[in-house]
This record gives structure tokens, sequence and C-alpha cells, in this order.
């Protein structure tokens, strides 16, 4: 019966991807000698190990929102689930590669997207936690079938600024933010009723003007 081991080689943006991707290179090695796996459909889980990096305080600050103040990192910081991906895995004998395609969405209100947003620097600790169904032929020339155990996994620390690349190419100077219908309409309302030409211009406007009234009300408590 096969006995795969997973490894991840290295890891890419997909060029020309129609959503944001970025690929894994999976290498899988069946330890059983001269043995013919038929295939396989894996089921990856993809999970974000934050524990196992440090952050500088910039970091920490972006991250409030994800973990809370770094006071209670001790309890907050933990694993963080990705996504769960489908593989396929062709006829191999030996060894393989296969690649894991990864869609990602810089969604502020999923984990994943906080948090890539807020790591810029270094390397992020990724576990690809492996399950799915196994068809191999046995030594009588007979098809089995399989489970792959829970426990195999693969480990990864990919560059923090592969995701910033890869969303600097698929929106250039620009980030996707998430609003109620009802804060949308008012925002529209607003720009329509004000001189501004775009609804960014309304946000910055109102964003400089709420910075100023702050720095006023500090000053006068100082």
């Amino acid at each position: 019966m096969p006995d795969l081991k997973f490894e991840i080689i290295s890891s890419h943006v997909k060029e020309y991807a129609a959503v944001p991707t970025l690929v894994f290179s999976l290498q899988i090695t069946n330890d059983a000698e001269n043995e013919e796996v038929y295939a396989a459909a894996l089921k990856c889980q993809v999970v974000i190990e934050a524990v196992k990096r440090r952050y500088n305080e910039e970091t920490k600050d972006r991250l409030y929102e994800l973990f809370g103040g770094a006071e209670r990192w001790h309890e907050t910081l933990r694993t963080t689930f990705w996504q769960i991906i489908t593989v396929p895995v062709p006829r191999f004998t030996g060894k393989t590669m296969v690649e894991i395609n990864v869609p990602c969405s810089e969604d502020q209100g999923l984990a994943a997207g906080k948090y890539f947003y807020a790591v810029r620097d270094g390397e992020v600790p990724l576990a690809f936690l492996f399950s799915g169904t196994l068809f191999y032929k046995d030594a009588e020339d007979n098809l089995q079938v399989t489970l792959v155990p829970w426990e195999k996994e693969a480990f990864c620390k990919m560059p923090a600024s592969l995701w910033q690349q890869m969303m600097d190419i698929h929106f250039p100077n620009s980030r996707w933010l998430q609003v109620r219908k009802d804060i949308y309409d008012r925002l529209v309302s607003y720009k329509l009723q004000s001189k501004f030409q775009t609804l960014e211009n309304c946000i910055e406007y109102v964003l400089d003007k709420g910075l100023k009234e702050m720095n006023v009300i500090e000053n006068q408590n100082a």
C-alpha cells in the first residue's frame, strides 16, 4: 500500500490568472518502491501558523483587529484557517510534482486577508494538511482504494512580499474595501450633494476632516 510523503518545494504568483492566485509546487513521494499510484483526489487544508514567527511593533498594531492588543497575544495569537483546495494527482510511480493553486482575496472581512495585509516582511509560516482518496494497483495488478491519513502534512515558509506583489499586479495602487449597503448609499448621496468627482475623493475628505478633529481634541486635552 502506498506511503505518501508531501513536500512544498517552492511558491510563486500565477501569471495571467483571472483572479489573484498563488501557486505552491508540491512534491509527492511514494516510499513503497515500484508501486504505481493510479490516481489521487486530495483535499488540502491550508492554515497560517501565526505563532511560528516574530512580529515588530508596527505589524502588531496592524494585527490588532485579528488578535487584539499585544499584551493578550499569549491567549489570542493562534493558527488561522485560510482555505481548502482540491488537488487532483495523476498516475505516477516513485515521485511526482503537482501544483496547488490557491485563489486569493484581500477581503478584510476574512481573517486571512487581514493577516496578509498586516504582515509585510519576513516569511509567513504555512501548513498544508492533506486528506482524500488514493487509488493504486497492488502486487496482483488489482485496483485498490484507500484513504490518505489525516496526519499527512507539509510546511512552507512563504515570503510575505509574495502576497503584496500579487495584489499590486492585480490591483495596482488600489485595495479592496467592503462596506454595508446603507453606508455605501450614504456615501453615494454625499458625493451627489458635494463637489467631489469620485467616492474616493469623498472618503479622503472625510478622513482628513476626522483626523483634524481628533488632533484638536488631543491638543485641548494635553
